[in-house]
């Protein structure tokens, strides 16, 4: 007879786990790069920019937002997912106050990385800037909400880190200085031991969920393929491998943070696997293609030369696993989120 109470059982279950994951979970709060960059950049003085069409043309109301896709971004999918908000508004975007900050909160500069020099190439938001304006987050929710309630929001919180792919492509691998001091080797664990201290000063300021993202197969980014020429436009798998080392390094670091910080619960949120698995076969996930972008010629324009003036971008970027030469499309990034959340983010839930 047991049987036949299953699907209810479940269905209950389920109810539970939603209503659950809706109080577990109270806030997104959001470090990195443009990867997860809700538009913060706007409000700086950089060239690194996307709040021009035709950014955000698939977005809620067809509108540019600053963020680097067609349409919406990783933490946006994952907090709908953790049955918050559709989006994680900018900290730095003057619509938005303290009480659309309680629910979740983006500090991500694109351009960024862990290595100060890197923010220093775009003159973007440094990391250790991030966590200045998160401290002063922390303060306006405490007078916002009081001590209490603020605290058990902090602590709560689900805190994402998205970067470290721009200390390699625009700083390591472009300029001399990085190099003449570290072996690629060197650098992976300098950015990693940067990974660590940020993450034990966010855990001393409160912290105690955090997803630490890890470098995608960034030799497949549609630019990187550009300048591939010898290798006819193939992926750069020198690039990808130095994705794939560091990932693991990043991984060790988790198991370390895990036994060193009493109450922490940090995880790897890899997008490794799951993107190359779409670049390699497209077509089964409904795309046509992987190895161009869908703006202008798709292969090295982002920012301000990825504009409305330019009459090759694709009519529909669903078809498109990148939307710039850079950055994928809205759709790549609701199944990378998917996927994220399924395997990785679930422990939160």
């Amino acid at each position: 007879m047991a049987h036949m109470y299953t699907p209810w059982f479940f269905f209950v279950q389920l109810l539970i786990l939603v209503a659950e994951s809706r109080a577990k979970v109270p806030a997104l709060i959001v470090f990195g790069d443009s990867t997860v960059d809700a538009g913060n950049n706007n409000q700086i003085s950089t060239v690194l920019k996307s709040n021009f069409v035709p950014y955000g043309r698939d977005f809620a109301g067809g509108r540019p937002t600053g963020r680097f896709s067609n349409g919406r971004i990783p933490p946006d999918f994952i907090s709908e997912a953790f049955g918050l908000k559709p989006t994680v508004p900018a900290y730095l975007d003057p619509n938005y106050n303290i009480s659309d900050f309680a629910t979740g909160v983006n500090f991500a500069s694109a351009g960024t990385g862990y290595d100060n020099q890197t923010s220093d190439v775009l003159s973007v938001i440094p990391l250790w800037k991030e966590l200045e304006y998160y401290k002063e987050y922390q303060k306006k929710l405490r007078a916002y909400l009081g001590e209490e309630k603020a605290n058990e929001i902090l602590s709560e919180s689900l805190y994402l880190m998205s970067l470290g792919t721009n200390d390699f492509l625009e700083n390591y691998y472009i300029f001399s200085g990085r190099p003449s001091q570290y072996t690629v080797r060197q650098y992976e664990d300098f950015l990693v031991g940067i990974a660590g201290n940020f993450i034990k000063e966010i855990y001393s300021l409160g912290a105690r969920k955090v997803s630490l993202g890890g470098l995608p197969p960034m030799g497949c980014l549609p630019l990187e393929r550009t300048t591939n020429f010898f290798g006819g436009s193939e992926c750069i798998e020198r690039y990808n491998n130095v994705a794939m080392e560091f990932n693991g390094k990043l991984n060790t670091l988790v198991g370390k943070l895990n036994k060193q910080l009493p109450g922490i619960k940090v995880v790897l949120s890899n997008p490794y696997s799951i993107l190359l698995q779409i670049i390699r076969k497209p077509s089964s996930y409904g795309y046509e293609n992987a190895a161009v972008a869908c703006c202008a010629t798709g292969m090295f324009e982002m920012g301000y030369l990825c504009n409305r003036y330019d009459m090759l971008t694709c009519s529909d970027a669903s078809k498109y696993v990148f939307w710039d030469s850079f950055h994928p499309t809205e759709k790549t990034n609701s199944i990378i989120s998917d996927h994220v959340v399924k395997t990785v983010l679930k422990v939160f839930l």
